[in-house]
């Protein structure tokens, strides 16, 4: 019912800045709590980011409080990932996720619909 698509990918310098894209089509995500979830090669996948349907509430993983921030633009249907001072250990394939009428959730179980993922490769 819902598809995600994510964009802005690339590669990053340390210290850098990205701006992650989940483009939603089916459905609009206006009452949906959206999340970014991330997984590097041989690692299990990890909570980043999560914001509930109304905006009243976001929850970040400790390993990115304070640099990432989770949006949405209702009017386009797309839900962004800001990443300011980027480190190494955020390269990995970011991840963005929806559930209808949803709080924040940090668990994938939580979520009804994925997207195929983007890369996100931090230099030294």
């Amino acid at each position: 019912q819902v598809q995600l698509v994510e964009s802005g990918g690339g590669a990053v310098q340390a210290g850098g800045s990205l701006r992650l894209s989940c483009a939603a089509s089916g459905r609009t995500i206006s009452n949906y709590a959206m999340g970014w979830f991330r997984q590097a090669p041989g690692k299990e996948r990890e909570f980043v980011a999560t914001l509930s349907w109304n905006n009243a509430n976001t929850y970040y993983a400790d390993s990115v409080k304070g640099r990432f921030t989770i949006s949405r633009d209702n009017a386009k249907n797309t839900v962004y990932l800001q990443m300011n001072s980027l480190k190494p250990e955020d390269t990995a394939v970011y991840s963005c996720a929806a559930r209808p009428r949803g709080a924040v959730g940090t668990a994938e179980h939580e979520y009804d619909y994925w997207g195929q993922g983007t890369q996100v490769t931090v230099s030294s």
